[in-house]
């Protein structure tokens, strides 16, 4: 039987009580929130390209990440930018556009940020942006577009090839 005048235990993993919004996120890397900044879906030539489609579309994909820090100290927003152009013949399927976020608390050296803000963070991001990519074409009358897994480690690699001017932020971190 519990005495209703005892203190509240503190949370696990955490330094304040539980439930205490206050209570500073413990751990090298917290995803403290997620969420769809922006969700684009056209279909330029309907309805006519239900009738005609007679192929499945060529999908080119466009993805980026950026990185930005936030007012609170350690905390960023990370965006995960996904653009697919379906093309049937010389005719526009479809275009869907989406920016999936999330804010972190990164608490690590400073020689570590830039990878685990454009490698860790998109990888935690990127099943749930998939999902939604799929979602939103399926419900648009087109097959799910289903994104192959991404090699998030070359893609920041690819953009560090790039010149970087001294004293500039690291690529895609704003």
């Amino acid at each position: 039987m519990s005495d209703a005048s005892s203190p509240v235990p503190p949370s696990p993993g955490g330094n304040g009580a539980a439930g205490d919004p206050s209570a500073a996120p413990q751990g090298p890397l917290v995803l403290n929130l997620q969420y769809t900044k922006d969700l684009s879906f056209e279909v330029p030539g309907a309805p006519e390209i239900f009738v005609t489609l007679r192929e499945q579309p060529r999908i080119d994909i466009a993805l980026d990440v950026q990185a930005r820090p936030l007012d609170q100290p350690n905390v960023y927003e990370v965006s995960l930018q996904i653009r697919c152009d379906a093309r049937a013949g010389d005719r526009t399927a479809f275009i869907a556009e989406l920016v999936y976020c999330g804010i972190f608390t990164i608490n690590i050296e400073p020689n570590l940020l830039e990878p685990v803000l454009l490698v860790e963070c998109p990888r935690l991001l990127f099943p749930f942006a998939r999902n939604i990519l799929a979602d939103v074409t399926r419900d648009g009358g087109f097959p799910p577009v289903l994104l192959s897994p991404i090699d998030f480690v070359a893609l920041w690699q690819s953009r560090r090839g790039g010149m970087q001017p001294e004293g500039q932020p690291p690529a895609g971190v704003a």
